[in-house]
């Protein structure tokens, strides 16, 4: 039989636990998302989506947790911090064109795996604190609705480009769920603190942020170079600078994050020098070396065909230098006709320039 909030408050227990695993913050929410799924259907309705038809497939269960979950009764979500302190300075990545960017998250290892095993420790602890229960663990790992959680579980407020700001932490970290039958004592949900603020609105390089709180996610560069399996819009490509893997432009202005800390973790630490690689350089690597280095990281998952294709945009807005344009006619004749079509719009760019 589960404790109830009368017998004892292991509140404190918890938090204890989850910093000694490597998580920054935890709360504790109820499962009321009602606001949240009027919100996430209007989203959807408008096709904002794109071609991320699992947001669409997974209905209700998203916003509902105890229908993923059958008996939940709270959600724990937590907080890890993943800044890179090592990396170069992004806005001197960002400037220098021929130098790829890679959205700071992804740097080093794939924080899915670590995240997860972190929360399943966590969860047997808080069975030797409250007593057995069933749950089930997230990292962006099932449909979710992890920032409006975090938010009512006092980790954050979600900020006007739709991610969640902590005052004291910014927004470089990375959330995770325990669903549990539970009926632990709930945090009150964290207030907003964006004021006036809508730096984040002009930042944004290809205008996906339409108005405050409203992502179109078909003209973001996160989607763009990881979501989306095809071609990228022509009339994207230009604004998607050097940045082949994601774009944290929101974040970088936002003023919140004069307050993020350095991840703490040592995987989260730069790997294969990731943080400011040369273009052609990257574009010279073979499908091996892309699985050799890449395997173990966020990165891997959108494939050899992709990041090839991501990197052929980026050369295409570099300088024409001698080596953007040897690397780019190395890739004329290359088998994917996915890279073949974005090599030749690069070329064209530069004979356009």
């Amino acid at each position: 039989m589960h404790p109830t909030t009368s017998d004892a408050n292991p509140r404190s227990a918890i938090e204890a636990a989850a910093r000694a695993l490597g998580f920054d913050a935890i709360g504790i929410a109820d499962v009321e998302l009602s606001e949240d799924e009027r919100h996430l259907e209007h989203w959807l309705a408008r096709g904002w989506h794109g071609q991320m038809n699992y947001m669409a497939r997974h209905g209700r269960r998203r916003s509902r947790p105890g229908e993923l979950l059958p008996g939940t009764l709270r959600v724990i979500s937590t907080r890890m911090n993943y800044w890179p302190g090592d990396a170069a300075p992004a806005a001197q990545v960002l400037g220098q064109t021929e130098t790829a960017y890679v959205s700071r998250y992804a740097l080093g290892r794939d924080y899915h795996k670590l995240v997860r095993k972190a929360l399943r420790a966590l969860a047997e602890a808080i069975a030797a604190i409250a007593g057995p229960h069933g749950y089930r663990v997230f990292a962006d790992s099932a449909p979710v609705l992890e920032k409006a959680l975090g938010r009512n579980a006092g980790l954050g407020w979600i900020g006007k480009h739709t991610n969640l700001i902590a005052r004291d932490a910014g927004s470089w970290f990375f959330l995770g769920e325990i669903y549990t039958d539970l009926p632990l004592p709930i945090d009150a949900p964290a207030s907003a603190h964006c004021g006036s603020c809508s730096a984040c609105i002009p930042a944004c390089p290809t205008g996906a942020i339409v108005a405050p709180y409203q992502l179109d996610a078909r003209r973001c560069i996160s989607y763009l170079t990881i979501e989306l399996a095809g071609s990228i819009p022509e009339a994207l490509r230009p604004a998607l600078g050097n940045r082949i893997y994601g774009c944290d432009d929101c974040q970088l202005v936002c003023p919140w994050n004069k307050f993020a800390r350095a991840a703490a973790h040592p995987d989260f630490r730069v790997r294969h020098g990731l943080d400011a690689p040369r273009l052609a350089e990257l574009f010279g690597w073979s499908a091996a070396q892309f699985d050799q280095r890449m395997r173990g990281s966020a990165i891997y998952r959108i494939g050899f065909v992709r990041w090839l294709r991501n990197i052929a945009v980026a050369l295409g807005n570099a300088p024409s230098t001698g080596a953007v344009l040897a690397a780019l006619h190395a890739r004329r004749e290359d088998d994917s006709p996915l890279v073949r079509e974005h090599v030749l719009w690069a070329l064209a760019a530069h004979r356009a320039r």
